[in-house]
C-alpha cells in the first residue's frame, strides 16, 4: 500500500531536468559549462539527446546517452537523469548510486533527495529509514512542495509515526494536494483508535 503511494515520488524534471514516474528532469547546463570546451559540448549534447529519448519513452536509449554523458563529464544533471532511467527500468541499486553521487555534487537538490527516497522504498529490500532521512532533507530544502510532504507522510504512516504523518498530510493538503484529505481522515481514525485502546488498557490495569 505504501509502495503504491510512494511510487509517485519519482518525478521527471520538466524538460531539461529527469526523474521518477520520475520527478522532473535535471537541468542540462552546469555552472562551469563553456561552449569552447569540446568535451563539455559533447556531454551536453548527449544529455539533451537523452532527455529527448526519455520524453519519447525510449528509456533504454536515454540511459545509454546519459551514461555516455557521465563518461565524458560527470555532473549532477547527467547523473540525476541516469538515475531516472535506472529507476524506470527497475534497476534500483543503480538508481540509488546515481542519485547519491548526484547529491554529492549538488546537495541542495530536493528532487534528487525525493527520488533517492523512492528508490529506497521500491528496492527489493526496502529501506524506509533511509527514505525518511532523504524525504526530511527534501522537505527542508523545499518546504512548500506538497508532493514531498505527501510522500513523507506516506512513509511516516507506514512506519507507525501517525502524529507526524498527520501533520505532513495536512501540509500537503494545505498546499493543494486534495487526495491528502482521505489520508487525513484515515490517519486521524487510526490515532483515535490507538488512544481508545490505550485508555481501555489503562482502565484494565487500574482495576486489576
Amino acid at each position: 500500500m505504501w509502495r503504491t503511494k510512494i511510487s509517485r515520488l519519482a518525478r521527471p524534471a520538466s524538460r531539461p531536468r529527469a526523474l521518477f514516474s520520475s520527478r522532473r528532469w535535471a537541468t542540462s547546463t552546469t555552472p562551469h559549462s563553456t561552449a569552447s570546451d569540446p568535451a563539455e559540448v559533447e556531454a551536453l549534447r548527449c544529455l539533451e539527446m537523452g532527455t529527448s529519448k526519455l520524453e519519447e519513452g525510449d528509456v533504454s536509449a536515454a540511459k545509454q546517452l546519459y551514461k555516455r554523458s557521465t563518461e565524458i563529464r560527470r555532473n549532477a544533471s547527467s547523473l540525476f537523469n541516469l538515475g531516472v532511467t535506472h529507476y524506470h527500468l527497475k534497476e534500483y541499486d543503480d538508481a540509488i548510486e546515481s542519485w547519491k553521487e548526484s547529491i554529492v555534487l549538488q546537495p541542495s537538490s530536493p528532487d534528487a533527495h525525493t527520488n533517492l527516497a523512492s528508490a529506497y522504498i521500491m528496492s527489493p529490500v526496502a529501506r524506509p529509514d533511509l527514505a525518511l532521512k532523504h524525504l526530511h532533507i527534501a522537505a527542508t530544502l523545499s518546504p512548500e512542495d506538497p508532493e514531498i510532504a505527501f510522500n513523507l507522510a506516506a512513509v511516516l504512516e507506514a512506519t507507525g509515526k501517525l502524529e507526524e504523518a498527520l501533520e505532513q498530510y495536512k501540509r500537503s493538503k494545505d498546499h493543494g494536494v486534495e487526495r491528502a484529505a482521505l489520508h487525513i481522515r484515515n490517519v486521524s481514525a487510526k490515532i483515535l483508535g490507538q488512544k481508545m485502546k490505550e485508555a481501555e488498557e489503562a482502565e484494565k490495569s487500574s482495576s486489576s
